[in-house]
């Protein structure tokens, strides 16, 4: 059974950062699925925030461009955001998700796997 842990959420003051990672130990298919960082935050539609393929190509949405990375360590599972520059809007919930899929270069379609979340605050 595929399990994803997120861990490294916290509350920060604008313009902190922070880096969350993902455990997936149990998956053994990590190193060629697609892996993702969505967000939700209360009263908000969830937003995927970044993606990155199996050969670390990435993908982010405008509102975090340019202050957010997404990585990813193939030999040790973990999945990594790191988050510069926060602001009070990206306060949150946030999820390690990965697909099912391997082998995918688009990492279009939705997710199979998710964690259980990690909480992001920052305050203003």
């Amino acid at each position: 059974q595929v399990q994803l842990e997120e861990s490294g959420g916290g509350s920060v003051q604008a313009g902190g950062s922070l880096r969350l990672a993902c455990g997936a130990s149990t998956y053994p298919d990590y190193s060629t699925v697609c892996m993702y960082w969505f967000r939700q935050a209360p009263g908000k539609e969830r937003e995927q925030v970044a993606r990155i393929t199996y050969d670390h190509s990435t993908t982010y949405a405008d509102s975090v461009k340019g202050r957010f990375t997404i990585s990813r360590d193939n030999a040790k599972n973990i999945l990594y955001l790191q988050m510069n520059s926060l602001q009070p809007e990206d306060t949150a919930m946030y999820y390690c998700a990965a697909s099912g899929h391997t082998y995918d270069s688009s990492c279009l379609g939705d997710p199979n796997y998710w964690g259980q979340g990690t909480q992001v605050t920052v305050s203003s």
